[in-house]
């Protein structure tokens, strides 16, 4: 199922999603934005622009669960200073608990992790470039204790991790003062 940005209200927080945050700093401020440059017209957007480092705000879709999911976005990193990161989220239990892949425009590298109680661990990475101001896809696919990262519809990492086994909510993730918009988003139970 593909998520219609183009159907949401600009400047509201996203229809069927909920904001949250990991980590420090003050509140998130998740908005839909108009961006002619996307397929829809429209982005999901963090507006908030907070430095505080170990911050993660999360955009947290509420009409899916799953435990096997397919998630994939397109994104296009524009501007921050302490980081410029766009991020998917899958099996969340809630804002401390679930796993992250993510890619970074000022540190060119993707990167899996998982946050247990609000700490975040890396997995696995991969050195490669992210140029911020160019859309990329992200995809993170989830079965059994595999996890699979994409970048740019070439996979990049394949990792085994059984932290969270059962179903979750799946979402957007970003850091710090990243200013990221998210112009598509699939969600496909496997």
């Amino acid at each position: 199922m593909s998520i219609d940005i183009a159907q949401m209200t600009p400047a509201a927080i996203p229809h069927g999603f909920i904001e949250a945050l990991t980590g420090q700093g003050g509140a998130v401020c998740w908005r839909v934005l108009n961006d002619p440059a996307s397929s829809a017209g429209k982005v999901i957007a963090e507006t908030s622009r907070d430095t505080a480092d170990y911050r993660f705000p999360l955009c947290i879709y509420q009409d899916f669960e799953g435990r096997d999911v397919d998630v994939s976005i397109r994104f296009k990193a524009l501007d921050g200073e302490v980081d410029r990161a766009a991020g998917i989220v899958v099996r969340v239990l809630d804002a401390d608990n679930y796993y992250v892949a993510r890619a970074n425009a000022l540190e060119d590298n993707v990167r899996l992790y998982k946050v247990t109680g609000g700490v975040r661990r890396q997995i696995a990475g991969k050195d490669i470039e992210v140029s911020s101001g160019t859309w990329h896809s992200l995809g993170l696919r989830v079965y059994g204790d595999t996890l699979e990262v994409s970048y740019n519809n070439v996979r990049l990492i394949e990792a085994r991790d059984q932290t969270f086994s059962g179903p979750g909510k799946v979402g957007l993730w970003t850091k710090a003062d990243s200013l990221t918009h998210f112009g598509e988003i699939a969600v496909k139970a496997i």
